[in-house]
């Protein structure tokens, strides 16, 4: 597709045909087109108009361009866009092509720029494929009056809502005027109101660069809350005092992060409790965390998310992985950070079981894709594949577990002072695995390099599995959920089980943990004493495996109302995959996703169809 210019220099244009700039041929590198150490963007100014009606954005973005060479044209990432017009500063028509479509690409922006042009304008309108745009009827919301939307631009999915150089190894900071319906409040990862406009038109300001995929945007009946000087809560009015008090530790959470690791560098941190369709716990958008509504349990049980959440404000939104090969940069330090900040917070046995957790999740992931498999290694080559699939639990638990291993090994004080330093000298830039690695030898191991080795640093890194001297978390609380379940195992009634004070961590350790099929009993016996079936979501997720083991059919009604309700991919997926595992299951799981999967995020669908072997066009008949 070429864009259209006005007719008298159309006309120029054929009769001198060799004045026609020509545009660079598309390459691909990390997933994106854009060749930013050519051209790049340092600031984008964008007018949307969201259209509920027809699902559609209707944008212009206006960039300020960084010209690193003498290069004739900048590139940008789209995908399923229409591109309506592309001009320079001042309306100057140019030269633009839209380059062909790849799969999990997109198609190439190309647009010609002189040596004098310093600013790119494009208009465009997202369609019914925007991977990155959710779109729910009121029925889909909290208060079932008003519809609602959200963005989900990591990893590569910001170019399917606004044109840009989507790849995380460039920042910008950008401007932005949002209008949408009146009655309706629209969020960013930005400065954001705290009240409805009455003409809902929005005004936002983001001074701090970030990459495109901690771009976002919210648009739905929302109210803010303040929980502490610089935090609150953005909801649905009928959720948002829940979520106030359920997350009320926030700014004591920051206060604690910054004594660890620095100064909180974004001013604000203010969370969203989203619909349930959301397809994550959190994303760590700057200034405005999207969170899953399942945190909002009534009993503060799940908060470590949001501690997650917020330690991204430094690993990943401050420093942040060059490449997504390089995530568990990202998600590795993150829950290390987290749980630093879970042990203070709640106390060291809390934090342990979080890491005992991490530890099962690490260990069924071993054995879903094989402990061999090349993409156990922290250093993810992602080479031809989603990007979407480094979000499994290697870049987060093998991560923790390595960062846990050097602390044990220095030090907590001389860890945590490299840390600190690591953070405040990388700021607002980009790291690489061998950048971090040959900084970590330089600064931690003081260029030690039979140290290095005696702790195995490459095997950890680009190795597969998990290297014999990974460190064993130790939990007492979980020592005595074992004993009660090996009681309970052995014939005790389920309420003469001591489970005065568990938590949702103490719950999982033992669901997780039954030997599987249970007979039918004592599965009834665990129901009418503990409810299972209305349980959390977190607990659901690890009860409904032992339900679909046994084939338990009071469970059943549950199961699917679970999945027919829950949008977090992490929760859904085990129980997809448990009934996928006999043929009855899958017939029932088939069933429930035929009505379930239109209310999925992409994201999410994307995960259960492989489970189901779905297709959007033979649904369960496989692909």
């Amino acid at each position: 597709m070429t864009g259209r210019t006005p007719l008298l220099l159309m006309i120029a244009a054929t009769l001198a045909c060799s004045r026609q700039p020509t545009l660079p041929a598309p390459t691909v590198e990390n997933f994106s087109y854009a060749r930013p150490q050519e051209v790049g963007v340092t600031h984008m100014d964008l007018d949307l108009k969201v259209d509920f009606d027809q699902q559609v954005i209707t944008g212009r973005a206006a960039y300020d361009l960084d010209k690193q060479t003498d290069a004739r044209a900048v590139v940008f990432d789209t995908w399923a866009l229409r591109i309506t017009d592309v001009t320079l500063e001042g309306g100057k028509p140019t030269h633009w092509t839209l380059g062909d479509s790849l799969p999990l690409i997109g198609r190439p922006l190309s647009v010609a720029i002189g040596p004098e042009d310093a600013r790119v304008i494009v208009h465009y309108r997202t369609t019914s494929e925007a991977r990155g745009l959710q779109w729910l009827s009121p029925a889909q919301t909290a208060g079932k009056q008003l519809p609602y939307m959200y963005s989900q631009s990591q990893s590569v999915h910001a170019r399917s809502w606004v044109p840009c150089q989507d790849t995380p190894s460039e920042r910008f900071t950008y401007n932005a005027r949002v209008e949408v319906p009146p009655g309706l409040m629209a969020l960013m990862s930005a400065r954001n109101p705290k009240n409805k406009t009455a003409d809902g038109v929005y005004n936002f300001e983001m001074n701090q660069p970030l990459p495109s995929y901690l771009l976002a945007l919210a648009v739905g009946d929302i109210e803010y809350r303040a929980v502490g000087e610089r935090c609150g809560v953005y909801s649905e009015p009928g959720v948002v005092e829940k979520a106030a008090w359920e997350f009320a530790d926030m700014e004591r959470m920051i206060t604690t992060a910054e004594q660890m690791y620095g100064p909180y560098r974004w001013e604000q941190f203010d969370v969203l409790v989203l619909p349930p369709s959301f397809p994550f716990g959190g994303m760590e958008n700057p200034r405005l965390t999207f969170l899953t509504p399942v945190l909002v349990a009534g009993d503060r049980s799940l908060v470590s998310v949001v501690c997650h959440e917020l330690a991204h404000s430094w690993s990943g939104n401050l420093v942040t992985n060059r490449t997504w090969d390089d995530f568990w940069l990202n998600e590795g330090f993150t829950t290390y950070f987290e749980r630093r900040l879970d042990e203070v917070l709640y106390g060291r046995e809390y934090m342990e079981m979080q890491a005992l957790l991490g530890v099962r999740d690490l260990d069924l992931e071993f054995e879903e894709v094989g402990a061999d498999n090349p993409h156990t290694a922290l250093y993810f080559d992602l080479a031809g594949a989603d990007p979407d699939e480094a979000t499994n639990n290697v870049p987060y638990e093998k991560g923790y577990l390595f960062l846990r291993l050097l602390e044990e090994s220095f030090g907590r004080e001389t860890f945590d002072g490299f840390l600190r330093q690591y953070f405040e000298s990388h700021a607002f830039q980009t790291m690489t695995t061998q950048e971090f690695l040959a900084y970590m030898k330089r600064e931690l191991f003081k260029g030690d390099e039979e140290l290095y080795a005696s702790l195995q640093v490459d095997t950890w890194v680009y190795g597969a599995g998990l290297p014999d001297n990974a460190p064993q978390p130790r939990s007492t609380r979980f020592d005595d959920v074992d004993a009660q379940m090996a009681a309970f195992v052995n014939g005790t009634p389920a309420a003469k089980l001591n489970t005065d004070g568990w938590t949702t961590n103490e719950w999982q350790r033992f669901l997780d943990n039954l030997p599987q099929p249970l007979p039918a009993a004592r599965l009834a016996d665990l129901e009418n004493t503990y409810h299972m079936n209305t349980a959390n979501a977190v607990v659901q997720r690890s009860w409904f495996p032992n339900v679909i083991a046994a084939g338990w059919q009071p469970g059943y009604p549950a199961i699917e109302k679970f999945l027919m309700t829950i949008g977090r991919r992490y929760l859904l997926r085990p129980v997809y995959m448990k009934l996928a595992e006999t043929p009855d299951g899958m017939t029932f799981a088939r069933g429930v996703y035929t009505n379930a999967r239109p209310g999925y995020h992409s994201i999410t669908a994307n995960g259960i169809d492989e489970v189901l072997g779905w297709s959007e066009t033979g649904g369960g008949a496989g692909k």
